[in-house]
């Protein structure tokens, strides 16, 4: 399946304008601050909103186009939409909610498939009861249900995580992941947070002012230097994806390979030889000129200076090359210079500490 999606649309103060495509059978990121037309794109691939020149076609299939004016409506686009807000019907239940999904499919899935979707988002013993009833995570799980039930052809995420408290959050993102890798859908999942958008996705299209500023695998653009100030610099980090080595139970660690290097974190579950994507704050990396000894951090990878950028607030950004792995560090300028640190120069990254996001269950 091929989506091509080529929008151009006056806003208040500025212009939306993209052109990019979605991988089949992948998850896209559309990730940018608040007001930068994440919104908008999404409610214009939906159908609920008419762009001044668009063009989407999805597998073939023309859904928007300006100059035949073409316009499918929204109940026939076969696009899911997972809202910020739930938008569950208040006098339905959980189950009459979902079947509600079901009928507006225009090939409606088999009984089965969905008592399979029931006890993949967990919601099997929701269904009799009233939104009311439910927390905002269960409420967002239903709604993801009742999305998919309509058999789409792309499901779309607006921010649905960002009206939920970290706990909550906590508590869906592990469903959003299941649906990723089980579900086989095209998503355009579309977010502020970097958390979600490395935990979630496999490419990412950051957006600023209504244009696309930057794009490709999610590991490749998060290690930029150069997007900091939209993707912020105090989150800004690399993205390793590894798999398990094995686990030392008896002294609380597990060991992560990628590459030739060894990641040690805290014990985590999964298999050996499991996919498993990791996140390196660049604040948490320490550099040495040799290889330290006698000191509590598990980690010391060696490296070597791809570029330096010296920012306004006197710290230094380094992005460092790892065998195959790109990481950031960011120190002050006075540590940089104290320790004479140049393009080409070989040190050691001391990490502090690693992020699990997310493990990859795809075989």
């Amino acid at each position: 399946m091929s989506i091509a999606i080529k929008i151009r649309h006056p806003l208040a103060d500025f212009v939306l304008d993209v052109d990019f495509s979605i991988q089949s059978n992948a998850t896209t990121a559309v990730f940018g601050p608040s007001g930068a037309g994440k919104s908008t794109l999404i409610n214009i691939l939906a159908g609920l909103q008419r762009p001044a020149f668009g063009h989407i076609n999805i597998n073939g299939r023309i859904l928007e186009d300006s100059q035949t004016k073409t316009s499918v409506s929204p109940q026939h686009r076969k696009i899911g939409y997972v809202f910020q807000q739930p938008r569950l019907f208040p006098h339905l239940n959980v189950e009459q909610n979902l079947v509600f999904g079901w009928r507006r499919a225009k090939q409606p899935v088999g009984r089965t498939e969905i008592d399979r979707l029931v006890n993949l988002l967990g919601i099997n013993t929701l269904l009799k009861r009233k939104p009311r009833a439910l927390s905002g995570g269960e409420k967002q799980r239903v709604s993801l249900g009742r999305a998919l039930l309509t058999n789409p052809d792309l499901l779309l995420l607006d921010e649905p995580l960002a009206a939920l408290d970290h706990k909550r959050r906590d508590e869906i993102l592990p469903y959003i992941e299941r649906v990723r890798h089980e579900q086989r859908i095209p998503m355009l999942y579309v977010s502020h947070s970097i958390d979600e958008v490395t935990r979630i996705a496999d490419d990412v299209h950051i957006i600023n002012q209504g244009r696309i500023v930057a794009e490709g695998a999610v590991s490749d653009v998060f290690s930029r230097v150069d997007l900091y100030p939209i993707t912020g610099r105090f989150e800004a980090g690399a993205i390793i994806d590894g798999q398990i080595n094995r686990h030392l139970p008896d002294e609380g660690v597990s060991e992560i390979t990628f590459g030739q290097q060894i990641l040690t974190v805290p014990l985590i579950d999964g298999e050996s030889g499991e996919a498993i994507r990791v996140r390196v704050r660049a604040r948490d990396i320490i550099i040495a000129t040799k290889r330290p000894e006698q000191i509590s951090a598990n980690n010391v990878l060696k490296g070597k200076i791809l570029d330096i950028h010296h920012t306004e607030d006197l710290y230094a950004d380094l992005q460092l090359q790892c065998d195959e792995t790109r990481l950031l560090a960011r120190i002050t300028q006075r540590s940089a210079l104290r320790l004479e640190l140049s393009i080409g120069l070989e040190v050691y990254a001391v990490i502090k500490s690693v992020t699990i996001d997310r493990k990859t269950l795809r075989k």
